[in-house]
């Protein structure tokens, strides 16, 4: 099993900032990507940013220029540092984690419990 544990949630006003985090533990012999997924009332789960081993980076449209995700890769860990929040940002925010367990024959993909982004003036 590959637990995920979020953290940095919380209520924002508009135009502020928060920084997400999720590390990654348990049985891992290497991780593929990490991201953030999101999820508002109402609508489907949709890609916010991941980031894959080597550095690259892909973002939503909606993100691109206010969000950026980074990777310690010592620590299994991402974060996404979001920035000029909107009150659309609202939203569950979910890390996101693929690799594999013990060796290349061994995949994994893992789900954070989620955390609550809320902008609001």
């Amino acid at each position: 099993q590959v637990q995920l544990v979020e953290s940095g949630g919380g209520l924002v006003q508009p135009g502020g900032s928060l920084r997400l985090s999720c590390a990654a533990s348990g049985s891992i012999f290497s991780i593929n990507f990490m991201g953030w997924y999101r999820q508002a009332p109402g609508k489907q789960r949709e890609l916010v940013a991941r980031i894959i081993t080597g550095g690259s980076t892909n973002y939503a449209d909606s993100v691109k220029g206010r969000f950026t995700i980074s990777r310690d890769n010592a620590e299994n860990t991402v974060y996404l540092q979001m920035n000029s929040l909107k009150p659309e940002d609202t939203a569950v925010y979910y890390c996101n984690a693929a690799g594999y367990y013990s060796d290349y024959t061994d995949p994994f993909r893992s789900w954070g419990q989620g955390t609550q982004v809320t902008v609001s003036s």
